[in-house]
This record gives C-alpha cells, structure tokens and sequence, in this order.
C-alpha cells in the first residue's frame, strides 16, 4: 500500500473534512427531530435556553432549498411607467395623456412601454420632441435632444433602477434574516427573490413592495379643511344622481340578503361609506374595504376642486380602531402635497419603545437636515407635521418647539415587528421606483417535508437497484463500486456543505443522475479489465491497463458534462441552479471515487491480500 500513500491521505483528509461539514446538519436534524416530539411548552422554554446553539447549528447546516424547506417565491417587476413620471422634470395633460395610450398599448401588446412611451407621442406630434418634458445635463440630455437618445437614456435609467432595487431588496432581506435568499434580475425589468423559511408572507410583501420614500410634510389648515369637507358633503347631497344610485344598490342588497332597506341609512354617498370628523386635520373616518369607495369619490373632478389649494388626503398607516362588523377604521387627514424635507438626510435610525413600553422608530438627521428641520418646526410651534411613508401617514404629530437636533420619531406602531420593518426599509434607502409584485408562491413546511421523504426516497431506491445490479453483473468489483457510491454522495453532500449551497429538489435529482455517471465509469473500467484478461493477462496486468484505457473515455464525458453544469448555473435561475450546483458537485466526487478510491480497494485486495478479484 505503500504506492497508494498519498491517495489513501487525500481520501482520509476529504473524508475528514466532509464529517466536520456535514457533523451540524447532522446535529441539527436530529436537533429538530428533538424538538418535534417536545410539547409546545417544553419546546419554548427548550429554544429560549439553547438559543444560540440552534442558531449556530442553523448557520452551518446545510441549506435546503425553496421547495425543500417551504418559504416565498416572488416575481417583482418595476413600475415603468412610475419611472418615466418621476424622470419628467415637467408634467402637463399632454404627457399623461400619452404615458396612458403607451400603458394600454405595453399591455396589450409585445412592445415595451418605453417604445410605446415614444411611438405615442410622435404620433401624436409627429414634429414634437421629448426633450421638453426631460432633462438632464450629467446624461447628456438637452433641449437638443432627439427622441431615439431620450429613449435610450430611459432604458438605461431603466436598468440602473433595476440593478440598484436588487441590492437594495438584497439589504432588506439580509437585514429581515432570512438564510440562503435566492435573488436575481430576470429579463429587463423583473426580480426573482426566493425566501426559504419564511413564514409571514404579508411581511415580506410590505418589506419588498415599500420604495421607502419618507418625507416630512405640513398639514392641511384645519379651518379650510373642515370648509371643504362641508361643501363635499353637500355637494353629494344635492347629486341626485349618486344618491338615486346608491339608494338602488341599497335596495337591491336588501333583496339579495331577503331584508327590507333601511330608511336610516344616508342616501348620501359620500356619508355611505365615511364617516366625516369636522374636527382638526382629521377628514374623515373609513372602513378597511370602503377606502377604494371613497377614493373614487373624492377623485371627482368636481369635487377636487373643492379641495383646498396644495392639499390631498392620505390615509393612516395603521388602523385607529375597528367598527360594529369588526372591520378596521382609518382615520383619513389632510395633508399639504409639498415636501419640506426627504428621507435622504436620515443618516441613522433604530428601533426604542416610549414611557408606556410602546415601539417607536427614532430617526436622526445629517447637519442639512438637522438645519431644514429646526426651521421647520421653530415656524410650526403648535401645529402638526406629517411623517408620511411610502404615501400613508405613521403619524402626525404636534409640534411643542423648535427641535434644533435633529431627531425626530415615527410613532403610533403596533409591533415590534413593524418598526424593526421601518428601519430596515430606512437603512437600506429608497428603492428607485416602485415594485409591483407580479407573481407570488408560497410553498407550506408540510409539503416541503414530503418533497425531502420523496426525494430521499428516490435516491436510496435507485441507489439500492444500482448496487443490487453492480454485484449481481460485477461480483466483488461490483461491490467495491457501491462502496465508491456511498463515499461520492458523502463527498457530495460535503462539498453542498463546504460552499455553503443550497440543497433542492432539482439538486436531488442532479445527485440521481452523478450517481448513475459514478457507476458509468465503473462499468467503463470493469469492462476494460474484462479484455484484457480475456487476451490471457494477468488480473494485476488487466487492471492497470483497464484503469489506464478507460481513463480517457471517463475524464473526456465527465468534463463536458462538468461544463454543461457550469453553463446551466450561469445562465440558468432557480431550480436550474440547484441541478447545476448538484451536478457540478457530483461530478467532481464521482470522479474521484471511482477512479481513485476503487483502484486503492482493488491494489489492496490484490497486491496485499493477493486474493482474486473477480469484475465478472
């Protein structure tokens, strides 16, 4: 065995360093088998004292994929049409007019909005330019310029907004603590983030969705707000129109639900669906599933010119209380459309809980702001001061004097969890344009457990037919190539280990296929010693002339498929990976089990045991 020292090392050595990798997961496993048979009780009290070892163990085990461990899939895709608004130094009825048709027409058609965006507009005016809506010196946009370099200059503000919202979203949810996150640019405009774990889907949703746009603003003059709240209210009353059709749908519910209709119920429509307030800045108050109601009734032409000059109505961010049905109430405020300050000059902000242990986010400001925000509160001294996120109002509160500091407070939150959101989406900054989501998937923790009995099912059945054969046709050489199979899926599952991959169920079909190729080699060999002995040589003889012919067969078909892999992981996403990966892994130990750590077996039984190996 002397001539096989160095192999033997290298084998013991990985074989080493595979154990200490796969030694957490292994803890782990039967960490959570543990943990299942305990009480919901005994089970608490059991994580909250090993806290940090569950944890630690969590960290270095081995990743299971999306469809392994359940957790959220979410396509994101961002707001062309909110971009090309936000790139516009200028906005007129013409603009919004066309930015409309191109809407419609990105819709209903294969084109892209911005092509839509441009073709409208010169058909428009086949003479007009674009340049007068856009400008912007430091990308070379001028009043010169032509259409095609606006267009060019979008889409490539369109990619930049696209690459700066996958890192900002990559910092929200490194900072959510989700473990082995999956995300990536797909297509031009679109965002695959895969979640493995997660368990609070409307969280995520607002963590991913929020633009964390934070501005400070001044709120409506209490007096004119409560004077246009009036004329609103009458200017419905004397809508005959509104009110015949409300009083109709009143009618026709009490038919459907079998009641007579109500005489108490205000025929007013406005009155129907809020509840005015007539005091402060306060405008009214609106049930969760009415605010899309009241929406389209406030954005009556005729009735935003009753609105005070500058002002518009958003809603709180959270409810301020429920109604008979249960249903949650927001309080609806008045609130000026001019900014006084961003959230570009907060340079720092943390979670920290007020006199009665409620959550607040404490927020300081750089010396700019700090300046614009002494300003402001020292000329606003008893009023309030609006501080609006992502257009819904955290909270407004009054102004007792001049804050030369700079700090300023988000209160008025319900958990913990919220504000530890806020700050997460105020450290990470804005996102350049807004996100919709576009496609979402949630995958339970029951059917990601079914998916890892199915797939260790499938390996363990195929691995047991592979070996039953390879004994069967092979005898002992059919033997030691199933010891070599045991030892490649270790190595595998080290390797996953080691860099720190992620485990799917594409990647446990990768490790069915390396399976087969490990065995593949094997067969190449066998059959090669097999020729050789029939030309009357000797088994010692046979087998180095069969490892030294077949060698060139195995390495040529594992390198191109080792190449494949390393395409597929490239270009591919998702589930395509996961086999890559796997693929990729697998090779490289199938490799060397069965073209080193067999050849050790077979030179030990013949060459020191002298035994007659029999390959068939």
């Amino acid at each position: 065995m002397k001539r096989n020292g160095f192999k033997i090392g290298i084998t013991l050595a990985l074989l080493l360093l595979c154990g200490y990798y796969l030694y957490p997961t292994v803890r782990y496993a039967l960490l959570q088998r543990k943990l299942n048979r305990m009480s919901e009780e005994e089970r608490a009290a059991f994580i909250e004292a090993n806290y940090g070892t569950i944890q630690n163990l969590r960290e270095k085990a081995l990743k299971l994929g999306l469809d392994l461990q359940g957790g959220m899939h979410v396509t994101l895709e961002v707001r062309v049409d909110a971009l090309i608004r936000e790139l516009a130094t200028e906005v007129d009825e013409t603009f919004e007019e066309v930015l409309a048709v191109a809407r419609e027409r990105a819709r209903s058609g294969n084109v892209s909005l911005i092509d839509a965006f441009v073709e409208a507009f010169e058909q428009r005016d086949p003479n007009a330019r674009l340049s007068r809506y856009f400008r912007n010196p430091e990308a070379g946009i001028t009043r010169r310029s032509s259409n095609e370099e606006i267009a060019a200059y979008l889409r490539q503000q369109v990619e930049e907004a696209v690459n700066r919202a996958i890192e900002i979203i990559r910092d929200r949810v490194d900072r959510y603590g989700v473990t082995e996150p999956s995300i990536q640019k797909q297509g031009t405009r679109r965002i695959v983030v895969e979640l493995p774990g997660v368990d609070d889907p409307e969280r995520v949703r607002r963590l991913l969705r929020g633009t964390a746009r934070l501005e400070f603003r001044l709120m409506a003059d209490p007096q004119l707000l409560q004077a246009a709240l009036q004329d609103i209210i009458a200017y419905y009353e004397s809508d005959t129109t509104a009110a015949a059709d409300t009083a109709a749908v009143d009618t026709s519910l009490a038919a459907l639900l079998g009641e007579q209709p109500s005489p108490e119920r205000p025929r007013n429509p406005l009155l129907a669906v809020m509840q005015p307030v007539g005091q402060g800045v306060v405008f009214g108050i609106v049930a969760g599933p009415d605010t899309a109601t009241v929406n389209r009734l406030l954005r009556n032409p005729e009735v935003q010119v009753l609105f005070p000059t500058g002002v518009e109505l958003l809603y709180t961010a959270n409810p301020v209380g429920t109604d008979e049905q249960g249903r949650p109430l927001y309080y609806l405020l008045g609130v000026r459309k001019e900014v006084e300050l961003t959230g570009e000059v907060i340079t720092d902000a943390r979670v920290e809980f007020d006199e009665l242990n409620r959550p607040q986010v404490s927020m300081t400001m750089n010396s700019e702001g700090a300046r614009i925000w002494a300003r402001l509160t020292g000329a606003n001294v008893g009023k309030h001061i609006a501080i609006v996120l992502d257009n819904v109002v955290y909270s407004y509160p009054v102004v007792n004097e001049r804050i030369p500091s700079g700090r300023s407070s988000i209160t008025g939150l319900d958990s913990r969890e919220e504000a530890q959101d806020i700050v997460t989406v105020l450290k990470s900054g804005a996102l350049p344009a807004p996100m919709e989501i576009i496609e979402e998937r949630t995958v339970g923790p029951s059917l990601g457990e079914a998916s890892i009995r199915a797939g260790l099912r499938s390996v363990l059945t195929g691995l047991l037919v592979v070996a039953l054969f390879m004994i069967f046709y092979y005898r002992t050489g059919g033997m030691i190539a199933d010891l070599a199979l045991v030892l490649n899926i270790i190595f595998i599952l080290g390797i996953l280990a080691a860099f720190k991959a992620t485990l799917t169920l594409p990647g446990i079909a990768g490790i069915m296929l390396t399976i087969g190729m490990a065995v593949d080699a094997n067969v190449l060999i066998f059959e090669r010693i097999r020729e050789e002995q029939a030309t009357g040589k000797t088994l010692r003889a046979a087998i180095d002339l069969g490892y030294s012919k077949a060698f060139s067969a195995i390495f040529d078909a594992n390198i191109t498929t080792f190449f494949t892999g390393a395409i597929l992981y490239s270009f591919g996403v998702g589930p395509i990976q996961g086999f890559a990966v796997t693929l990729m892994a697998g090779i490289a130990a199938s490799l060397f089990s069965a073209i080193v750590i067999t050849r050790i077996i077979f030179d030990y039984l013949v060459l020191e045991r002298k035994m007659m190996v029999s390959v068939g």
